[in-house]
């Protein structure tokens, strides 16, 4: 069973998430998707959406999964945001419970950008955090602007024209970890715009090897 994670502001039906969903379906690989708090259909206020409760959140999704009595091993996906829960999650869980770990254009840039007082193109005192700042109409909130390491096999797809997240801080996530492969995809973005049917096949390869 893959657990799906797309990234800030979006939901479950993420067009990048939603393509990798397709090809898990033609390699008869099992998935779930399912919407943090404060997005889709979930209950919360965005604004106070963390890294952490959504961590909180995706656990809660990995112990529901591991009660079905058809899912053997569970391996997690996530792109963007998604993917430093994913990473983090994957790291408190251990590679003992989480078989395999693909990330793309993971943003590890998020807690850099904080500590620095940036977020997203919008400026804020670090030593003053504000009760919440906008970005594209949402309130986030201060919670959001204040590691675990996982040992398992992972799979990181980084776009080299990446503007939102630099594929640097991609590669940062293979740093410690010898079981690491990574993907840069040549001129494409953060979102795969060019080559998304091509990133999501490498993905699906990756996590076809889960025995």
């Amino acid at each position: 069973m893959v657990i799906l994670m797309y990234g800030f502001m979006s939901d479950k039906q993420d067009r990048v998430i939603g393509a990798v969903a397709a090809k898990l379906r033609q390699e008869n690989i099992a998935y779930v998707r399912f919407d943090f708090n404060g997005h889709g259909e979930s209950e919360g206020n965005f604004q106070n959406m963390t890294v952490i409760n959504e961590i909180e959140d995706a656990q809660s999704i990995y112990e529901y999964v591991r009660t079905l009595d058809y899912v053997g091993e569970v391996a997690l996906l996530g792109h963007s945001q998604g993917g430093v829960v994913a990473g983090m999650l994957a790291g408190e869980l251990g590679a003992e419970r989480i078989s395999r770990l693909v990330l793309m254009s993971p943003a590890a840039v998020l807690r850099d950008n904080a500590l620095d007082g940036i977020m997203f193109g919008i400026r804020f005192d670090p030593n003053n955090i504000p009760e919440y700042i906008s970005v594209f109409g949402h309130r986030v909130g201060h919670a959001y602007l204040q590691t675990a390491q996982y040992t398992g096999p992972v799979c990181i797809i980084h776009g080299t024209e990446d503007s939102i997240v630099p594929y640097s801080y991609g590669v940062r996530f293979s740093e410690g970890n010898d079981d690491t492969v990574v993907h840069l995809i040549e001129g494409d973005d953060h979102a795969f715009s060019r080559n998304l049917d091509e990133v999501a096949m490498i993905a699906v390869k990756f996590l076809s090897g889960i025995k």
